[in-house]
């Protein structure tokens, strides 16, 4: 390597790590203002000035001992992304597998669609989709949190550019074995989508678990909330509940961390490979 090259890939670290420290800096000042108290929060807001004598772990206390509420929003939240995940996983893949590797009438017109729908802004179609949970009667419950982001069209759209690189001679031996088409996919083709799967698990999680907007709307009790708005309900005209408020919003991150650490193994392949294909 030359001495040109060092000093560029030098220059490169260098930035990346300031990038980082930079997006790094919210977490950290929200992580180290989590242990201050309560009063001191009230007082000088959210910043690394601070005491060290005064750091202790009463917030989180206070959460686990008197926030009940905290953990059932936490239940709510990690119930519909959950099922959010799975239920679209197993859908948009298979809508992405149909639309990439067999030949049908109306094939185009339905993948334009899924391209026309990705334009639209999710909040033009919330009023549509909000009189139809209403007539359903699906208001104030999971299902109506849930139903609206099954069939993602990102999902769809990134199951089907991944699909149109599997080997085809694959499914041409699995049907002359005798196996049925929904065999090929999920014992034969699925498997080869793995790296898929793990990136949009990641991708469809973390913007169900950030969802704000639509669980607003559709739900009602406070038993109902998911953590996004049971959070925001802390911050009223009468009082900041600033204890619970920080130290529930460090807790927040612990799923999506464990998330990504998990399925990060497949992340970057699954976004590199899916977005080229096709």
């Amino acid at each position: 390597m030359t001495v040109k090259a060092r000093v560029l890939s030098v220059i490169v670290i260098v930035a990346i790590a300031v990038i980082a420290c930079l997006a790094l800096f919210p977490l950290i000042t929200l992580i180290v203002s989590s242990f201050r108290p309560s009063s001191d929060l009230m007082r000088n807001g959210i910043t690394l000035s601070f005491s060290f004598r005064e750091l202790n772990l009463d917030n989180y206390f206070h959460i686990f001992r008197q926030a009940d509420h905290y953990w059932t929003w936490y239940g709510n939240s990690l119930i519909i992304s959950a099922l959010t995940i799975v239920l679209s996983l197993f859908f948009s893949s298979m809508v992405g597998y149909a639309l990439a590797v067999y030949q049908f009438r109306g094939r185009n017109v339905i993948f334009i669609l899924v391209l026309l729908i990705l334009m639209v802004p999710f909040e033009i179609l919330m009023l549509p989709l909000y009189r139809l949970m209403t007539f359903l009667g699906m208001i104030d419950s999971y299902i109506a949190v849930i139903l609206p982001m099954v069939v993602a069209p990102v999902a769809v759209f990134f199951f089907r550019q991944y699909a149109l690189g599997l080997p085809k001679e694959l499914m041409e031996a699995a049907r002359i074995d005798g196996c049925t088409e929904y065999g090929i996919f999920f014992r034969v083709m699925a498997p080869l989508m793995l790296p898929s799967f793990a990136a949009m698990a990641i991708l469809q999680g973390l913007g169900s678990w950030n969802n704000f907007l639509w669980p607003l709307v559709v739900l009602r009790s406070n038993s109902m909330f998911t953590l996004p708005i049971g959070l925001s309900t802390l911050l009223t005209p009468y009082g900041n509940n600033y204890d619970v408020l920080i130290a529930g919003s460090v807790m927040t991150v612990l799923p999506i961390v464990i998330l990504f650490l998990f399925f990060q193994r497949y992340f970057i392949s699954g976004l590199t490979v899916g977005g080229v294909k096709g």
